[in-house]
C-alpha cells in the first residue's frame, strides 16, 4: 500500500505506472468508494496532462480526452416551461468537447450504441457560433423521438446513457486518429454509468472493455504500435467486476492487455489517499463501508445514525452470499455466544427495517450507539476483514447483553 499527500503526487504516480520504461501498462482499473475524489483526480490528471514541461510537453498541449461528472454536466435538460413542447437537451457551446462535433458526423456511431441500450432516436440542431476566422457550426441542443411522438422527455437515466453514447462514438474517431484528437495520449473515465440497471450496467461495460481493448492496441498507419493509454474508475461494483472480468481473461487471437487493478481509499476523509494493488474484485468494495462504519463508530470522532445499521446489515448479507448463504444469519452464527447471536440478530432486523430504515441524518441514542459498536466489533473480528487505510478496530470486549429496551430506536 502507497500513501500520497495530494491529488498531484497520485497523479504522477498513474502516470509513472502507465509509462513505465521496463513494463509499461496499458491500462489502470481503479476501485473507489463514494466521496473519495475520483472526480477531483481524473481533473488533476487532466490538469496535469496540459501543464508545460520542457521535454515532456514544451507547448502545453492537453493530452488526455476524460469523461467524468463535468462531461455530464455540459448537457443540461430543458423542459420549456413558457411552450410546454420543445423538450430538449441543450449543449453548453462553450465548451471544446463539442469544438469538432460537426465535422466528426457522429450522428449513426451514437445511433449504433444507443439501439443496444434504449429505445428511442435523437436529432441534433445547431448553430453558427463566432470563431477566430468568422463562425463555426456547433450543436446547439439534442432533442428525442420514439415512434410518432417527438420532443419527448427522456428519464435521467435515458439521458446519462445518450451522453455517455455520444462520449462512446468521439473515442471510436480518436481511435480513427481524427486530426482533432492529435496529440491525445490517454483516456480518462470516471464512473461512467448513473442511474442504470445492472443489465444496461453489465452491457455498458462489455462494450467499453471492447473500445478499450482496441485502445490499448492501437496502431498508426505505417502499423506501428501507437496505443491509448486508459485510466478507468468506478464505484459501482458490479461495473467494476465486469471490467475487470473482460481483461482478466484471454481472447483468442487477441493480445493480452497488460493492466493494474488498485484501490484507493481516503483514510481521514479530506487527508492523504492511498493506493493499493489488489486482484480481488469481488465484494471488496465492501471492506471500505465497514472502513466508514468503523469510523463512524469510533466514540471520539464518529457520529452513528440510524441508517447506518441498514448498512451494516447489507454488508453482512453480501459476506454471506459471499460464502454461498443466504442470508445474516450465517455470520450471526459464527459468534460464540449464544445470547448475543440472538441479540444481535434481533437488532439488526428492527434496526434496519420500516422507519429506521430512512436515511436521514437521525442521530443513534446511547444504548443503540454501543450496541452497534459491539456488532460491528463482533463481525470485523470474527471474519478477520483487513480495513484499508490502517482504520483501527476495537478490541472485542465482553459485555453483558443489554436489557431488552435498548433494541428500541432512540
Amino acid at each position: 500500500m502507497s500513501k500520497y499527500n495530494n491529488l498531484r503526487s497520485l497523479v504522477a504516480r498513474l502516470r509513472d505506472d502507465l509509462n513505465n520504461p521496463t513494463k509499461p501498462i496499458s491500462l489502470l482499473l481503479i476501485f473507489a468508494y463514494n466521496r473519495t475524489g475520483k472526480t477531483r483526480l481524473s481533473m488533476e490528471f487532466k490538469d496535469g496532462g496540459k501543464r508545460k514541461h520542457k521535454t515532456k510537453n514544451p507547448t502545453g498541449t492537453p493530452d488526455t480526452l476524460y469523461f467524468n461528472a463535468f462531461t455530464e454536466d455540459l448537457f443540461v435538460w430543458e423542459n420549456d416551461l413558457e411552450g410546454d413542447s420543445v423538450r430538449r437537451l441543450q449543449l453548453n457551446d462553450k465548451s471544446s468537447f463539442f469544438n469538432a462535433m460537426t465535422e466528426l458526423a457522429l450522428d449513426e456511431t451514437i445511433a449504433q450504441y444507443l439501439f443496444r441500450y434504449a429505445d428511442f432516436e435523437f436529432d441534433f440542431t445547431y448553430k453558427e457560433v463566432p470563431a477566430d476566422n468568422g463562425t463555426v457550426s456547433k450543436p446547439d441542443y439534442v432533442s428525442f423521438r420514439k415512434g410518432d411522438e417527438t420532443n419527448i422527455k427522456v428519464s435521467r437515466g435515458e439521458q446519462n446513457i445518450f451522453i455517455w453514447c455520444v462520449f462512446m462514438a468521439i473515442c471510436e474517431r480518436m481511435l480513427d486518429g481524427h486530426e482533432s484528437y492529435q496529440g491525445k495520449k490517454y483516456l480518462y473515465i470516471d464512473d461512467p454509468i448513473s442511474s442504470l440497471d445492472d443489465n444496461n450496467a453489465i452491457s455498458v461495460a462489455c462494450d467499453l472493455a471492447k473500445l478499450l481493448r482496441r485502445a490499448a492496441t492501437r496502431k498508426d498507419g505505417a502499423g506501428a504500435p501507437a496505443p491509448i493509454k486508459v485510466i478507468f474508475s468506478s464505484h459501482h461494483s458490479l461495473f467494476f467486476n465486469v471490467m475487470c472480468n473482460e481483461f482478466g481473461r484471454r481472447i483468442e487471437g487477441e493480445p493480452s492487455i497488460t493492466h493494474k487493478r488498485y484501490f484507493l481509499h481516503r483514510p481521514d476523509g479530506d487527508g492523504a489517499y492511498t493506493l493499493q494493488a489488489t486482484d480481488d474484485t469481488p465484494f471488496f468494495h465492501h471492506v471500505a463501508t465497514l472502513a466508514e462504519l468503523q469510523r463512524a463508530a469510533d466514540p471520539a470522532k464518529g457520529k452513528l445514525y440510524t441508517f447506518h445499521f441498514n448498512a451494516l446489515r447489507s454488508v453482512m448479507e453480501k459476506t454471506a452470499s459471499f460464502f454461498g448463504h443466504k442470508g445474516m444469519a450465517f455470520c450471526l452464527k459464527a459468534l460464540d455466544n449464544e445470547e448475543d447471536r440472538a441479540l444481535f440478530n434481533r437488532a439488526l432486523n428492527l434496526l434496519s427495517h420500516g422507519a429506521y430504515a430512512i436515511h436521514e441524518p437521525t442521530e443513534m441514542g446511547e444504548d443503540n450507539k454501543e450496541l452497534f459498536r459491539r456488532i460491528l466489533r463482533e463481525f470485523i473480528t470474527r471474519f478477520e476483514f483487513a480495513l484499508p487505510g490502517g482504520v483501527a478496530v476495537q478490541p472485542v470486549i465482553p459485555a453483558p447483553a443489554p436489557a431488552a429496551q435498548e433494541t428500541h430506536a432512540q
